[in-house]
C-alpha cells in the first residue's frame, strides 16, 4: 500500500504556528499579577517598571528587527511625555485620550524625523538621533511657559480611570492601567513581529542590498516601524506624566536614551522578551544598590553590564538559552 508522501507546511501554517501562545510567555503576566498583591508597598516602583519594559519593547521592534541603532529614542517618549502633561494641565484631564495624542503626537514625530534620518546609516545615524534628542530637549527648556522649563511641568489634573478608579498614593489603579496598556502593547508588538511586514524587517537587518534586490520598499519600512516604536514609546512617556502627574527635563535627555538601551541589550534584543527582562532587572538591581552603596552604586552597575557584554552576548535571555542547550546536552 503506498503511502502519501508528508504534508509540507504552507507559509500560513508556519506564520499561525509562530503567533500561537506559548505557556512560557504568560510567565511575565503571571509575575506582574502576583507583585500586585504580593509587594503593595512597592506598586509606584512596579509601575515604573512596567512603563520602562514598554519603552524598552517599543526600543527593540527598531533595534532588535528592524536593526535601526539609536541613541534618540527619549525623544518619542519625552514628546508623549509632554503632550499628556500639557493637556492634563490645561483641562484635558481623560486619561485613555490623553494617551492616545501622546501616541499620535509622537508617532508624527516619528515619522517626519525618520523619513529624513532614515536615509543615512552608520555613524551619521546615529549622531542625527543623537541630535533630535538634544534640538527637543532644548526647546522644551525654552519653552517654559508651555513645559516648565527647568522647574518641571506642574498643575497636572488626571481625572479617575473610566470615571470610576481614582489614581490613588499607594499606585494600585496606576500599577493596573500601566499593566493593561502594557499588554495591549505587546500583543500588538507579537503580532506585527510575526506578521510578513516583521519578517521582512528581519530580512533588512540581515541583508539591506538582498532587500533591495528583491524590490522590497526598504526606506518606506523603515520608517513605518520607526514611527510604530515611535507611537509606543509616546505612550510610554504618556504613561509615566499621568501616573506622576509631574513631567520634567529628564525625560528627554541622551542619559534616558542610553538608559533604556542598557536595559534592552541587558535582556537580550531581537526576542521581544529581552525588554521584560531587562528593564526589571536594571532597575532592581539599581534600587537595591543605591539603598546597600549609595556611594558608588554605579560602579557595580557597570561591572555587571561589562559582565553581560563579555559572557552573555544575547543578555540575560541568552544566557537562559546557553543553560537549557546545555541541560538538553546532558540528558542525551
Amino acid at each position: 500500500m503506498a503511502t502519501s508522501p508528508p504534508k509540507v507546511p504552507s507559509p500560513v501554517d508556519i506564520l499561525l504556528r509562530r503567533r500561537r501562545l506559548r505557556p512560557i510567555e504568560t510567565l511575565p503576566w503571571a509575575i506582574a499579577v502576583a507583585v500586585y498583591f504580593a509587594f503593595p508597598t512597592y506598586l509606584p516602583l512596579g509601575t515604573e517598571i512596567l512603563i520602562m519594559v514598554l519603552f524598552a519593547l517599543s526600543l527593540d521592534l527598531i533595534l532588535g528587527y528592524a536593526g535601526i541603532v539609536t541613541l534618540g529614542h527619549a525623544a518619542f517618549f519625552g514628546v508623549g511625555a509632554y503632550t499628556a502633561g500639557i493637556l492634563a494641565a490645561n483641562g484635558w484631564s481623560e486619561p485613555t485620550s490623553g494617551l492616545v495624542a501622546a501616541g499620535l503626537m509622537a508617532g508624527i514625530v516619528g515619522v517626519v524625523s525618520g523619513f529624513i534620518i532614515l536615509r543615512t546609516h552608520g555613524v551619521t545615524l546615529l549622531m542625527l538621533t543623537l541630535a533630535v534628542v538634544f534640538m527637543l530637549h532644548e526647546a522644551a527648556n525654552k519653552a517654559g511657559f508651555i513645559t516648565g522649563g527647568a522647574d518641571g511641568l506642574q498643575g497636572m489634573v488626571v481625572d479617575p480611570l473610566f470615571g470610576a478608579f481614582r489614581f490613588d498614593m499607594f499606585g494600585r489603579t496606576a500599577y493596573l492601567y500601566a499593566l493593561a496598556v502594557l499588554f495591549l502593547a505587546w500583543l500588538f508588538a507579537r503580532l506585527l513581529v510575526h506578521s510578513p511586514f516583521g519578517r521582512s524587517l528581519t530580512g533588512i537587518r540581515e541583508n539591506v542590498t538582498r532587500m533591495h534586490a528583491i524590490g522590497s520598499p526598504v526606506h518606506r519600512r523603515l520608517v513605518a516601524i520607526y514611527a510604530i516604536s515611535a507611537v509606543l514609546a509616546g505612550i510610554a512617556g504618556g504613561l509615566l506624566a499621568q501616573t506622576t502627574q509631574a513631567v520634567a527635563l529628564t525625560v528627554v535627555t541622551f542619559e534616558r536614551s542610553g538608559g533604556i538601551l542598557v536595559m534592552l541589550i541587558l535582556g537580550g534584543a531581537g526576542r521581544l522578551y529581552g525588554a521584560f527582562v531587562g528593564a526589571p532587572a536594571f532597575m532592581l538591581a539599581q534600587d537595591t544598590l543605591a539603598k546597600s552603596d549609595p556611594v558608588y552604586w554605579l560602579f557595580w552597575i557597570g561591572l555587571m553590564l561589562v559582565l553581560v557584554v563579555m559572557f552573555a552576548r544575547g543578555g540575560i535571555l541568552g544566557l537562559v538559552d546557553a543553560a537549557l542547550h546545555l541541560a538538553r546536552r546532558l540528558r542525551r
